[in-house]
């Protein structure tokens, strides 16, 4: 039994219990996937697939030999990548989603150059369902993303708190108003995407105050979304602290809603199978306790 064995057979999981589709993935003949297939049947004395016609179908020993399969090939690739990459000693790759990557990701890089010098990190900023998927296909270490992981096999750790602040333009609510949930359902809706943190958060609270709405605009940028709220179109729900320079400058106000509360937390996740260096372990612990030990960044943006 080899790794090649064991990528065979992930290969036939993941086209579908098709071996000539999971060929053609692997750059292989046919024939040959069908070989690794017996080869492995044969060496374990049990069936992993049930032929029905020319369809196969994973059995329950196959099921069980799968979460081996992917737990070695996990920690293999691991190796290739660590022991490829030693000369770039410390090597982290690092997601955040956009919020988390636009305001503190570059000072919690700074701060682990300052901390660790010779290390190096490789970061994807991106919403956070697809910092998921990286970290599932084993591309990245560790992300920090907005809200709550989907998958149960990543491990969560709320590190930080955020708020969404409610805005809109100086000429459609006073700074501070109190909006009724009515009124504020009223509104035209500049939100952030479908799959982002920040548009997850907005949802569960509107949800629970027992409506949805439809936005007329949807973005990845904040900045989009700002100059949107500038130019009269509409109120956004965006994090607190990437709104504060417009607001101190007078360009948007601020505004609650009775009843609502956009409340979330920032969080570092990881698959629970993942072997983490010790750069990667430093750079959590830093995250966890930036606060403590640096003043917290402001966004610079321009509007």
């Amino acid at each position: 039994m080899t790794i090649r064995h064991i990528k065979i057979f992930l290969a036939i999981c993941d086209s579908g219990c098709n071996t000539t589709k999971a060929a053609e993935a692997l750059h292989m003949s046919q024939p040959a996937v069908s070989l690794a297939l017996r080869e492995m049947e044969q060496y374990y004395g049990v069936a992993l697939f049930d032929r029905m016609g020319r369809r196969l179908r994973i059995t329950d020993a196959g099921a069980r030999f799968r979460d081996y399969a992917l737990h070695i090939a996990r920690l293999f690739d691991d190796m290739e990548k660590g022991m490829k990459d030693w000369d770039a000693f410390g090597l982290i790759r690092v997601g955040a989603s956009v919020t988390i990557g636009a305001q503190f990701l570059p000072s919690y890089v700074k701060a682990f150059y300052d901390r660790y010098p010779g290390t190096e990190v490789r970061a994807l900023v991106a919403p956070s369902e697809h910092l998921e998927a990286e970290i599932m296909s084993n591309d990245l270490d560790l992300a920090l993303i907005e809200g709550v992981p989907h998958s149960p096999d990543l491990v969560s750790e709320s590190y930080m708190e955020d708020e969404l602040a409610v805005i809109c333009a100086p000429d459609l609510f006073p700074s501070g108003a109190r909006l009724t949930p009515e009124q504020f359902r009223k509104q035209k809706f500049l939100l952030r995407e479908q799959g982002s943190g920040t548009r997850e958060v907005f949802e569960r609270a509107t949800a629970s105050a027992g409506f949805h709405v439809e936005p007329i605009w949807e973005a990845m940028s904040t900045t989009a979304l700002v100059n949107a709220v500038i130019s009269g179109l509409g109120v956004a729900v965006l994090p607190h602290r990437m709104v504060m320079g417009p607001i101190e400058r007078g360009l948007v106000n601020a505004v609650t809603v009775e009843g609502l509360a956009f409340r979330r937390e920032f969080r570092m996740i990881y698959h629970r199978e993942k072997y983490l260096t010790a750069a990667a372990r430093a750079f959590l612990d830093l995250c966890r306790n930036y606060e403590m030990d640096y003043p917290l960044p402001k966004y610079n943006g321009l509007f």
